[in-house]
């Protein structure tokens, strides 16, 4: 064969070999995006492209399910009471004032929600326990009724 055809074959398979890498790129789920060589490039190289592969996270998740979750009893969690909510403007807030009352918009006879890191956990009412406020469990939150907030 002639220098100019042996040229010409290796053009033709560094393009299908460019165009397969692009094939595989298009299909793939990732969210990451690589810029194809153009073709018209002198000297780019080819890209060689593969497909990760991961564990199965079923199996993952069934080994660890028998783990016990007394484990965490002992990690710490920020709880807190929320009496109620108001929305303000900005300039409304800047005036307040020493003796300024904010209307929450939740009656005195609806339970507190009981938070634990932005999650309600539980509802209850205020009651007053050695001269502090304390929060008397009512109800308890299942997974499904929880709510962020």
């Amino acid at each position: 064969m002639s220098d100019t055809t042996d040229e010409a074959m290796a053009d033709e398979e560094s393009q299908a070999a460019t165009e397969e890498a692009k094939t595989d790129a298009d299909s793939s789920s990732g969210d990451a995006v690589m810029d194809e060589p153009n073709s018209s490039d002198e000297g780019s190289a080819d890209v060689e492209v593969s497909i990760p592969e991961f564990a199965n996270m079923q199996e993952t998740l069934k080994e660890g399910a028998g783990r016990p979750i007394n484990r965490f009893y002992d990690v710490s969690v920020t709880v807190w009471a929320e009496l109620g909510r108001v929305e303000l403007p900005l300039g409304d807030i800047v005036k307040l004032a020493q003796g300024s009352v904010l209307k929450l918009g939740r009656p005195i006879s609806a339970p507190v929600d009981l938070m634990a890191q932005g999650v309600r956990v539980a509802r209850g009412e205020v009651v007053i326990v050695d001269d502090c406020f304390a929060i008397r469990i009512k109800e308890i939150e299942t997974s499904a009724d929880a709510k962020t907030k």
